[in-house]
C-alpha cells in the first residue's frame, strides 16, 4: 500500500485579503479566539512586521499561517515567531513547516539577526531553534526552559532580557 500524494499547497506573503481567513484559521487551530485576536492586534499596532506574515494556500483557501513580530533582547531587535496555525484537518501535512521555513528564510534575507519562539519543544527544533537559555536569554516570567527557544538568522543571538511585543501580555 502506498501513501496518498502530499497535498500541493503554495506559500506566499499574507495580504489584507487574507485577514478574515487567517483570523478564522487561527481561532480554529487554537480552539479559541485569543490567538486570532493577538494576530489582529499585532497587525493593528505595527508590531507585526510588514511582509513577515506568510500563508499556505491549498485550492485557493488559506490553510496555514505564521507571522513574525518585533521583540528585543536588551536593546537588540529580533523577531518572535508566533502565532503559527494550521487548519486542524490539514495538520501534519507539511503546510505549517513550509510556511515557517519560508517565513524564517525571508526574515534572514531581510537581515533580521535572530528569532525567538515560545512553543512546543518537540516541534520547533526542526527549524534550528534551541533553548534560549543557551544563548543567555532570560524572560521575566517563569516558563519551562525547553519551551523558550532562539536561533540565529543572519547574525548573533544576544544575551539578555527578552521583551516581546506588548500585545503578548508577557
Amino acid at each position: 500500500m502506498t501513501n496518498p500524494p502530499a497535498p500541493q499547497f503554495t506559500v506566499r506573503p499574507e495580504t489584507s485579503g487574507d485577514f478574515d481567513a487567517t483570523h478564522a484559521l487561527t481561532a480554529a487551530a487554537f480552539g479559541q479566539v485569543d490567538e486570532a485576536e493577538l494576530v489582529d492586534a499585532l497587525r493593528t499596532s505595527g508590531n507585526g512586521i510588514e511582509g513577515l506574515s506568510f500563508v499556505g494556500i491549498l485550492d485557493g483557501e488559506v490553510i496555514a499561517h505564521a507571522m513574525l513580530s518585533r521583540c528585543f533582547v536588551g536593546e537588540v531587535p529580533g523577531v518572535c515567531l508566533a502565532p503559527c496555525s494550521v487548519w486542524p484537518e490539514h495538520q501534519r501535512t507539511g503546510a505549517g513547516t513550509a510556511v515557517i521555513e519560508a517565513l524564517l528564510a525571508e526574515a534572514a534575507r531581510r537581515g533580521e539577526a535572530f528569532a525567538v519562539v515560545l512553543g512546543h519543544p518537540e516541534y520547533y527544533p526542526r527549524f534550528g531553534f534551541t533553548p534560549a537559555s543557551g544563548f543567555g536569554i532570560t524572560l521575566h516570567v517563569d516558563v519551562p526552559d525547553e519551551a523558550l527557544m532562539a536561533m540565529p538568522l543572519g547574525g548573533e543571538v544576544p544575551a539578555g532580557a527578552l521583551a516581546f511585543a506588548p500585545e503578548f501580555g508577557v
